[in-house]
């Protein structure tokens, strides 16, 4: 197959959601149809031991959310789609974000009884600031919801979307029979019994005809027909460019535990979803179809395999084929490197590959060259922007707890900082290491991870700190900053990077330092560099 039509057949999409809206079991169910797993593991259930494909971290299992972002890769009536799941946990955020530069579009999973939640919100402006065109999955209507209407407003509202439902449903919860499907003009019919086979759906030429009726019900047949009428006077018809631009989100309705409604929206997702798309560097813009290759790292995975201490990057292609045992150029050290098994990911199966194409994520082994933001050429000197670290809302003195140890406990810092779980800065003052991180919940994944994969053990202090700013001196030489170096020496941190990091106290204290030191901003973002 030629290079071209390679590019063509790879679709690489993001699935975001609020936790619990049934993000991991939708990507399970496409996984479902794309015949890559034989049977579901239903998430949460303990009657499963197994716990869904896409988590292998074992908090994962434990706790039932998804901590890692991981990556599945499978083949669907030619199309190879590659899928990255992330965590819905907002406490997981900065990994999602960082996912979201790697993926060309994004399905947005709603739960049909709560709607639009607040991390759905936060992750949804994230996709609509870069343009990223989205499909808009309601889910569990097996289950009381709320009207499909008010549901269709809210994320109008809420989310700033212009929506174009691609299928409606009849009834809801208990009087669930079914959806019509306005893409393809046909029925799929709920049974509701839970089973793996999917229900054959009934072509409708006619909204008007009596097989209707026969189908669902004179009453239910009537009330469709009255809401089809309406959503085509509403909305707009589908037009792909729009959705293309980001100006237009077609939305789906299903119940992902039942598989009911996955199979049209796979359907539709492989006919409209967008291929690899330019990526913008420092330099230019890159376009898929060049011949060089270019990629960069938008994850790094320490202990994938807990029985190897390896540590995976993960490589977005950009532009050109990524070939094995082929010497690439790492920008950031100037350096040659060639990779002799680079992976291709199948959730917990990782296989070696000898060719990808662009859309592709390969793992590579790293042991410790890699950071993430890195990108890889066949010499180009190219620098691939737009990674985000955020500024932490909980920072705490991290503390070794067992002093035979040490060498394990800041070998295990300092990967778990590089996969970017949360941010390290070193006081300026006595050296003491505090840890800043989005949500609370990171910590327990740290000192649970430290201890089982490093055999280390850690203690945290509360640290009073409201906001980390990164420092940038108009003049490193002025005399006002050298007074700033002096006033704030004990607020003062380096963060991995090395860069100058202002630990302010509260909210008033920063202001205050703004305003006394005019010529210096603080910056609540570092680009990773």
């Amino acid at each position: 197959m030629s290079f071209k039509k390679e590019i063509e057949r790879r679709r690489t999409f993001g699935i975001i959601a609020h936790p619990d809206a049934g993000k991991t079991t939708l990507t399970e169910k496409l996984l479902l149809f794309g015949g890559a797993i034989q049977e579901a593991g239903a998430v949460k259930s303990n009657k499963i031991k197994k716990g869904a494909t896409s988590d292998f971290m074992e908090i994962e299992r434990q706790r039932g959310i998804s901590v890692a972002t991981s990556v599945l890769a499978f083949e669907y009536e030619g199309i190879k789609i590659n899928i990255l799941d992330t965590p819905g946990h907002k406490d997981f955020a900065e990994d999602t974000f960082r996912t979201l530069t790697a993926v060309d579009s994004v399905i947005v999973v709603i739960d049909v009884a709560k709607g639009v939640e607040e991390q759905t919100e936060k992750l949804v402006e994230v996709c609509r600031m870069r343009n990223i065109p989205m499909i808009v999955f309601i889910n569990k209507l097996d289950r009381e919801g709320r009207d499909a209407f008010d549901l269709l407003d809210e994320v109008e509202q809420k989310l700033g979307l212009r929506v174009v439902p691609m299928s409606f449903p009849i009834g809801m919860g208990y009087d669930f029979k079914g959806i019509y499907n306005l893409w393809e003009k046909n029925i799929n019919l709920f049974s509701g019994s839970n089973r793996k086979s999917i229900e054959e759906t009934v072509e409708i030429s006619d909204l008007e005809s009596k097989e209707i009726d026969a189908l669902v019900g004179k009453k239910a047949a009537d009330n469709l027909r009255e809401e089809i009428e309406l959503v085509e006077g509403i909305y707009p018809t589908f037009d792909r460019d729009e959705y293309l631009n980001g100006k237009q989100q077609p939305v789906f309705f299903g119940s992902a535990l039942n598989n009911f409604g996955v199979r049209e929206l796979l359907d539709c997702f492989v006919e409209i979803a967008p291929r690899p798309r330019p990526k913008q560097s420092e330099e230019r813009l890159v376009y898929p179809d060049e011949k060089e290759f270019t990629g960069f790292v938008f994850k790094i995975h320490a202990n994938m395999d807990p029985n190897h201490r390896d540590r995976l990057a993960f490589i977005k292609i950009v532009s050109g084929t990524f070939e094995r045992n082929k010497a690439y150029l790492h920008v950031r050290n100037n350096k040659k490197m060639k990779f002799s098994s680079p992976n291709a990911f199948f959730a917990e199966k990782k296989e070696i590959v000898d060719i990808s194409y662009p859309g592709d994520i390969v793992g590579i082994h790293d042991t410790g060259n890699f950071k993430i933001g890195d990108t890889l050429t066949e010499g180009e000197n190219i620098n691939y922007k737009g990674i985000p670290s955020f500024s932490p809302e909980h920072f705490r003195y991290i503390n070794n707890a067992d002093p035979l140890k040490s060498k394990q406990l800041y070998k295990g810092i300092d990967q778990l900082m590089d996969e970017g779980v949360a941010q390290l800065f070193t006081l300026e003052l006595n050296g003491r290491k505090v840890i800043g991180t989005v949500g609370a919940l990171q910590y327990e994944v740290i000192q649970y991870r430290l201890e089982h994969e490093y055999g280390a053990k850690c203690t945290y202090e509360n640290l009073n700190v409201y906001k980390a700013c990164w420092v940038e001196p108009t003049d490193p030489k002025s005399d006002e900053f050298k007074e700033f170096l002096r006033v704030k020496h004990r607020y003062l941190a380096k963060d991995k990077q090395d860069q100058l990091v202002f630990l302010a106290d509260s909210q008033f204290s920063l202001q205050m330092t703004q305003q006394t030191y005019p010529t210096i901003k603080f910056h609540f973002v570092s680009e990773y560099k």
